[in-house]
Parts: structure tokens; sequence; C-alpha cells
């Protein structure tokens, strides 16, 4: 009886001479995130990353015709785990906690929100998130065409402020930096209360507290409880067309 480890050992050899490993989406993407992390989204190139992985750079474009689908693979990846039924509570409680997961899985990576933006996966963990956030929706006794809305206006919100929020905490390059203060990044809030001090703008004047913090989290809560106490004011005027769309 042969062992198990007799095929394996066959092609040692040829893999030892130079054989190219074989390419596997899953390894590839995340090749592809640790790069993201490291460099950033503009210095992720096809060529950087097949060296990455130990292949030519023509074999990634049998996997991923164009770039974009690259990403589409990498922000299929990046929404793992965002899936799983929130905890019970209030329909208004479980949205709040899968906007903030996902928030939160975008974090994970530099420029997480630019990867995921216009892309367009129909992998398991984008559609199972997608399911997730419908479901707590219809559940809840929304139109399916309120429920499909809101949650447009949910992941958009929150790519959209992800966007910025990892927009403006980027580390600024070293040319910007020597430069001076008035390249010194697009979100320095010295560079806005100079702005505003410089000519006569009394409500951005007292708004700029807010204007100028970085408690990201803090406006990515208000602006999502913006959203729900929107949506509670569709669910209260109605509750008769959520009941004749149900079968």
């Amino acid at each position: 009886m042969s062992s198990p480890s007799t095929p394996h050992s066959a092609e040692g050899p040829r893999a030892a001479r130079g054989r190219p490993p074989r390419l596997d989406q899953g390894r590839t993407a995340r090749a592809a995130l640790d790069l993201l992390d490291e460099a950033g989204l503009d210095a992720l190139t096809m060529r950087r990353l097949a060296d990455a992985v130990g292949v030519q750079a023509g074999a990634l474009y049998r996997h991923f015709a164009t770039k974009q689908d690259l990403l589409t693979v990498m922000a299929e990846r990046m929404l793992e785990g965002c899936s799983a039924p929130p905890p019970e509570g209030d329909w208004s409680e479980r949205l709040t906690v899968l906007a903030h997961r996902m928030r939160t899985a975008l974090l994970a990576h530099r420029d997480g929100a630019r990867v995921y933006a216009g892309t367009h996966s129909t992998g398991a963990n984008t559609l199972g998130f997608a399911e997730t956030l419908v479901g707590v929706l219809r559940e809840a006794g929304f139109r399916d065409e309120d429920a499909a809305r809101a949650v447009l206006a949910v992941v958009n919100f929150t790519v959209g402020h992800t966007l910025e929020e990892q927009a403006a905490l980027q580390p600024v390059d070293s040319a910007a930096a020597e430069a001076g203060p008035a390249e010194a990044g697009p979100a320095d809030p010295d560079r806005l209360r100079r702005a505003v001090a410089a000519q006569d703008f009394p409500h951005l004047t007292a708004a700029l507290p807010v204007l100028t913090s970085t408690d990201f989290a803090a406006h990515f809560a208000f602006g999502l409880n913006l959203l729900v106490q929107g949506l509670r004011a569709t669910e209260r005027n109605g509750p008769a067309g959520a009941a004749e769309a149900r079968p």
C-alpha cells in the first residue's frame, strides 16, 4: 500500500527545479490585501502582486481579467464574517450593528473603502451581508422596495463616510510635509481654522470644534442615527403598505 505522501514527493523535485506555484484565488487575495496594508491602493499593481505570489504578471490575468476584478475579490474577502446575524433586539439596533460591522471591516485595511467602492461582488460574503440587512428590515415589516432602498442608503453612507475617514487620516507624504503648513494634508484642522478665521464666517466658526474633530466614530454614529430616524418615519407611515406587499 503506497504512502499518502507518494504523489507529493513525485512533484517535489519539479517544484524545486523552479515550477511556479499554483495560483489560488484565496491566497492571491490575501497577498493583495497584505500589499494594500503595506503600501496603499495606489502602489498595488498587478506586477507587484505577481512578485508577491511568485508568478509572472501574465499569470494573474488568467484569473483576474482586469485590476477591477482583483479589487472585487478583495472587497468580497474584506466582508468575511459581516453577514452573521446581529444580536436580537429592535430592528434599528440590529441595523446599526451591521453598519458598524461593515465600517470596521473596511477600516481593517488601508484604503479599504477605496477598494470596496464601485465593486459589485456576487460572492457569498457580499450577498450574505446584503441578505442579512434586507432580512432585518423585511422582518420588521418594511415593504420590499423600502427595505432595498434603505440597504442602499446605509451601505452608501457607510462606504462614503469611511472613504472620507481614511482619506483624512492617510499619512502625509514627505513632499507635502516639506511644502509647509498650507500643504500639510486634506484634513489638517489648523488649515481649516486659519481659513475660517481669515474671513467672516460666524456659523462656521461656531461649528469648528466639530468640523475639525477627528472623532470619526461619533460622526458616523450621528449620521447613521439620522438614517435610522428617517426609516422610523417610513415605518410609521407605511404599515398598511408593508402588509399589502406580503403574499
